[in-house]
């Protein structure tokens, strides 16, 4: 049986106050009365897809919590760095000079944080990465102050090589972007196929922006693989999937959790991601899911409030509503909203959040468990859980 809207209203109030299993978010008498959330994102450039949803599920985060009698009011501060790292660094250099900004959301782009380590650490402001990189949180004795909620390279790698082997697939071809994630992918993803005793047959790295992917996408698939494995954003991930098509490839393609988007595929995508195999959260299909326990009754109702506001869900809205989630429950436990404490208390957090399950440790700083990814798989313009 499928829950109701009114039981999914009850249940996600109570995930908003910080009572979902595993979460505590215990409040004292200085907790702030008022949290403001800074964010830099991808709202226009290359990562604009991504970033866009990023800020939609941090306005209906937002929302959803204000609506919470009793608890702190919630602002954000969003600005745009147009997909470049230096006009992030100029705003994230202005969110630090704001003594009153709690607490730092950054996008997809790995290089907006790295550099700018150096002022989030002198003003120990705790931020919370949504890039799929690593060396967002690596090392960790180097990034005190940095976390991170989204997908992670090694799970990545490691649900998708065993999908790979499982479909009997021995050889296969590579396509990762050029940036800090794909560098993370292809070392990763090498290394588990490697252990696997799978070929790589050929590798091609691809501009994270707009350039032509038909060239390298060509050069691999004169390789013959018998699979192409993408590791890309979205938008990039597609058009990989559409090159390898016109190209002449008919067998498998395999995209890790960075390509997750939009639930419905259209144009051509649809076509050349049909049959696609894809690891992600379960959230992205969790209408095809009963909600049996709390946390996915939380995550239905997530699914459908953002589906109502904006039309279709977007798979890595769920890293940002997961975010303001752990910066509010850190400040109730922190007390209030002081660097060290509130770094402190977000590195211990634990929670069932809407991705998935959440588990901070001043070792790993990386939130996302890696049983959070499922199978996925595209058909007739959508994602699908495998059955």
């Amino acid at each position: 049986m499928r829950p109701t809207r009114a039981m999914l209203a009850v249940v996600t109030s109570a995930a908003l106050l910080g009572t979902a299993a595993g979460c505590d978010s215990a409040t004292t008498e200085d907790t702030a009365a008022t949290i403001l959330i800074a964010a830099d994102l991808e709202l226009t450039g290359s990562g604009a897809s991504v970033g866009t949803a990023y800020k939609n599920a941090l306005e209906l985060k937002r929302d959803q919590l204000n609506a919470v009698p009793g608890g702190p009011r919630i602002e954000l501060d969003i600005k745009d760095n147009r997909s470049d790292s230096k006009l992030s660094a100029q705003n994230i250099t202005q969110f630090a000079n704001n003594s009153n900004v709690a607490a730092l959301i950054t996008g997809a782009c790995a290089q907006c944080v790295t550099e700018s380590l150096e002022t989030i650490t002198a003003r120990k402001l705790p931020t919370i990465s949504l890039s799929p990189s690593s060396d967002v949180v690596l090392p960790v004795t180097e990034r005190q102050f940095i976390f991170k909620l989204a997908s992670n390279p090694d799970h990545n790698a490691s649900a998708l090589v065993s999908e790979i082997a499982a479909s009997d697939i021995d050889r296969f071809a590579l396509v990762t972007t050029t940036d800090p994630y794909g560098e993370n992918m292809r070392e990763t993803i090498t290394n588990e196929a490697r252990n696997a005793d799978m070929t790589k047959v050929g590798d091609r790295p691809i501009a994270p922006g707009d350039a032509e992917v038909d060239t390298a996408v060509a050069q691999l698939v004169a390789l013959a693989p018998d699979a192409l494995v993408v590791g890309a954003l979205p938008d990039r991930a597609q058009e990989v999937a559409v090159s390898a098509r016109k190209a002449g490839f008919d067998g498998p393609i395999f995209f890790d959790a960075a390509a997750a988007g939009d639930l419905f595929l259209s144009g051509e995508a649809q076509k050349a991601s049909d049959g696609a195999t894809m690891v992600f959260s379960q959230t992205l299909t969790i209408d095809e899911v009963i909600a049996n326990t709390p946390a996915k009754a939380s995550r239905a109702a997530w699914f459908s409030d953002y589906t109502s506001r904006f039309g279709t869900y977007y798979g890595p809205s769920s890293f940002a509503a997961d975010a303001v989630q752990v910066i509010v429950n850190g400040v109730q436990r922190a007390g209030g909203t002081n660097g060290d404490a509130l770094r402190g208390a977000i590195e211990t957090s634990q929670l069932d959040g809407i991705t998935g399950p959440i588990r901070l440790t001043p070792t790993n700083h990386s939130g996302l468990m890696p049983q959070t990814l499922v199978v996925l798989v595209a058909d007739s313009g959508r994602w699908h859980l495998k059955a």
